[in-house]
């Protein structure tokens, strides 16, 4: 797998689609039980290249209900976007994940990947991309009717403070969801 994350993280196949350069962001592990599969790094990450490195990541782990040290433990949790560089900006906010990256790395990254019981699809790409037809209408449908999905994927929106809005027309997400992932977080990561 060490070989399988240098190749990721020198990957240029999509140079020249990315205004602010290559810096492919991944977290691996063969132990991981858990996989994240979010949309693509931000800004801030990019800069860092430490994955969820930023508000949206604070909103993650404690949607999780899991420390700082727990989500970066790879051997606990593996973290792969959709897209592994960050896009740049768009009109509303970061510009979609480049379509190159999952097709290329994310089978090769699951053969390595034997323990993973729980992966979470943060928001509309990762969703559609692993379930393709079992989605709901759409992304508020696919959250709340989440246990159609496990005992292998739990459907979130993804957590960035721009979402403020659809959590607060949502409250059930906060009531009903959180408690539940936290649980099997929980389960998964402390047998």
């Amino acid at each position: 797998m060490k070989e399988l994350l240098a190749q990721i993280r020198a990957c240029t196949i999509c140079q020249n689609e990315l205004p602010h350069g290559v810096n492919p962001v991944v977290a691996a592990h063969p132990e991981s039980k858990i996989a994240i599969i979010g949309q693509a790094p931000g800004r801030l990450v990019h800069a860092s290249g430490i994955p969820w490195d930023d508000k949206s990541g604070e909103n993650l782990r404690n949607w999780m209900g899991i420390s700082e040290a727990e989500f970066y433990n790879t051997s606990k949790v593996a973290i792969l976007p959709m897209g592994f560089c960050y896009p740049g900006t768009g009109k509303s906010g970061d510009l979609p994940p480049r379509p190159e990256c999952a097709p290329q790395w994310h089978d090769k990254l699951w053969q390595y990947m034997p323990n993973i019981q729980l992966t979470l699809l943060i928001g509309q790409y990762a969703q559609k991309y692993y379930l393709k037809n079992k989605l709901k209408k759409s992304l508020t449908e696919s959250v709340k009717y989440y246990r159609e999905y496990l005992p292998d994927h739990f459907m979130l929106p993804h957590p960035s403070p721009r979402n403020n809005i659809w959590r607060a027309k949502n409250r059930w997400f906060e009531t009903e969801v959180l408690p539940v992932l936290q649980e099997k977080v929980h389960q998964v990561m402390n047998p």
